[in-house]
């Protein structure tokens, strides 16, 4: 498993930015809730997930399935 960042850096910019005007919380969301800090438990659960492989609701972070040769990576 390895999370990364969305390889368009022009959507991380943008989710950058969002996450600094609302103080940390998903900006994609009408809510601010614990559970939408980021990393968000949305997420987390999907991470947790052994056959979720994809984006998070905010489109930051990529959740890959492949095993890496220097084992796992956390962006963030």
């Amino acid at each position: 498993m390895k999370i990364t960042l969305n390889p368009d850096g022009e959507i991380v910019k943008i989710v950058k930015e969002g996450l600094k005007r609302t103080g940390g919380y998903c900006p994609c969301r009408t809510e601010k809730k614990e559970e939408y800090r980021c990393m968000c438990e949305e997420f987390k659960s999907q991470i947790a997930d052994p056959a979720f492989e994809g984006f998070c609701h905010c489109m930051l972070y990529y959740k890959s399935n492949k095993e890496t040769s220097e084992g796992e990576d956390q962006n963030g």
